[in-house]
């Protein structure tokens, strides 16, 4: 299984753990620069040590096996006094790559001053020290880590003498862990204040986000919309400032768009319905001074009356549709329904019972629940709904198809659904199904010749969102179902 990495996801997060990481890596080669400088010159200083402390203590060593003192007589001189000698000085004697003699100064004491148990491998080891006179470090299992320097001796011997490292270590080792822990306390503070520095200079982009935020909630599709106050103005010669002064800039164009795009769409809307509420004297004059010649008793001329006739019909259909855009145009406005309590079952059976008079070539089926289902809404408006729905089926699907109403219902909602085993809604127009003037190129009905003005369905969209409710559409070839849902509480 593949690990993912934790990366952080906010900008002020990836600029403090940059921030931090920078120092970590500064603190990082300046403490491993001093570490090496330190152990460096104390490393020089022990071999200058070595130096000075020459060959005396390991030629003491070629006389009696031990180390000599003060009180022994070596010509007067201090040759292998040993109370010269540092703490923790060995002294070695090497004849023919075989350790002969040894010794170690173990503090002040003359007294003190044994020799050492040297194991195999450091016996190997010190044979293995070239005698040119330069300091080289041995590590001793007996006595760790040494700075020893070998030389020649008189009797064609070599001569080591060596100085421990184990103060330069330890002061190395000091100076990492102080190192260590100023470094690790200095990040911290500089996360914790980098953090705060980070989220301050970046204020005015959190509040540019939050304007964002809150435009990206409003209801921009339809209606008058006011956008929220500005973005603070900051410094526009920074990069903030300049996202700040851009962002205003471009909410200023949309709500000046949006105003534009309302008016608009106002006055349309006063259009249809001042047309539509116009039209519908004189069209319902045409039609009764049709029906009116139509009932002339007299002898009329056959192609006369077919045109008549025709007439009738045009003019039925036409305040048909006046009536709709009439009806959208209210909605649209907003105009309150009526808010009773509406019996869906009363209501799906009155409607399907006129569908099956309409529609009598086509088989009509009911799936309704045992208790009836009461939604608050208007009668009227919810029936036209509905009547649509069955009039979408029974004019796009083909004679015998089956057409099933179901109603159910929950606590929350009543869901209405009118199933058909057509041909299916054309794919090219199932997105835009809803919208006014929305028609197929064909009814899903075989050879049905076209018609209606495409407001039907969304004349059931907008009655089911005054309602509060939503309407849905599936569809495939042999299926398709309408769906509205309503909420069973006001």
């Amino acid at each position: 299984m593949r690990r993912r990495t934790v990366r952080p996801r906010t900008l002020r997060a990836r600029l403090t753990v940059g921030l931090v990481t920078l120092l970590a890596v500064s603190c990082a080669a300046v403490g491993l620069a001093a570490v090496v400088e330190l152990n460096g010159f104390l490393t020089r200083r022990l071999d200058e040590q070595l130096t000075q402390v020459g060959t005396r203590f390991p030629e003491s060593l070629e006389h009696d096996g031990r180390p000599a003192h003060a009180h022994d007589d070596h010509d007067g001189d201090e040759q292998g006094d040993t109370r010269r000698m540092a703490t923790g000085t060995f002294g070695a004697r090497l004849l023919n790559g075989t350790v002969t003699n040894t010794g170690l100064i173990r503090s002040g004491d003359p007294a003190a001053d044994l020799d050492v148990d040297l194991t195999a491998r450091d016996t190997d080891r010190l044979a293995r020290v070239p005698a040119d006179g330069r300091p080289h470090t041995v590590g001793l299992s007996a006595l760790h880590d040494y700075r020893v320097v070998a030389s020649p001796g008189r009797d064609g011997d070599v001569l080591l003498v060596g100085l421990p490292l184990e103060p330069v270590q330890a002061a190395v080792h000091r100076l990492e862990l102080v190192a260590g822990v100023v470094f690790g306390l200095a990040l911290v503070v500089t996360g914790v204040a980098g953090a705060c520095w980070v989220r301050w200079s970046l204020r005015p982009l959190s509040r540019v986000a939050a304007t964002a935020t809150r435009v990206s909630e409003l209801p921009l599709a339809s209606g008058e919309v006011a956008l929220p106050p500005r973005a603070p103005d900051t410094d526009p010669h920074g990069e903030v400032g300049q996202v700040a002064t851009a962002f205003n800039r471009m909410l200023g164009h949309v709500e000046d768009a949006l105003t534009k795009r309302h008016a608009v769409e106002e006055r349309l809307r006063r259009f249809a319905a001042d047309a539509s509420h116009e039209l519908r004297t004189p069209v319902a004059s045409v039609r009764g001074h049709a029906e009116l010649a139509l009932l002339h008793p007299g002898p009329v001329p056959p192609e006369v009356t077919r045109a008549l006739s025709r007439i009738t019909a045009e003019s039925a259909r036409m305040g048909e549709m006046v009536d709709d855009l009439l009806l959208l145009a209210r909605l649209d406005a907003g105009r309150p329904l009526e808010r009773r309590p509406v019996d869906l079952t009363r209501l799906v059976l009155d409607a399907v019972t006129d569908a099956r008079a309409a529609g009598p070539a086509h088989r009509w089926a009911l799936d309704l629940p045992e208790e009836p289902v009461t939604v608050p809404g208007d009668a009227h408006r919810l029936h036209q709904a509905l009547a649509n729905l069955l009039a979408n089926a029974r004019l796009h699907t083909p004679a015998g198809t089956k057409v099933t109403v179901t109603l159910e219902a929950d606590t929350a909602h009543a869901v209405l659904r009118v199933h058909d085993d057509g041909p299916g809604v054309p794919e090219d127009i199932r997105p835009t199904v809803f919208e006014r003037f929305t028609r197929a190129e064909h009814r899903r009905r075989t050879g049905a010749p076209g018609g209606g003005a495409g407001l039907g369905l969304s004349i059931v969209a907008a009655v089911a969102e005054a309602h509060g409710g939503s309407v849905g559409l599936e569809s495939r070839p042999g299926a398709t179902s309408f769906t509205m849902s309503l909420p069973t509480a006001s």
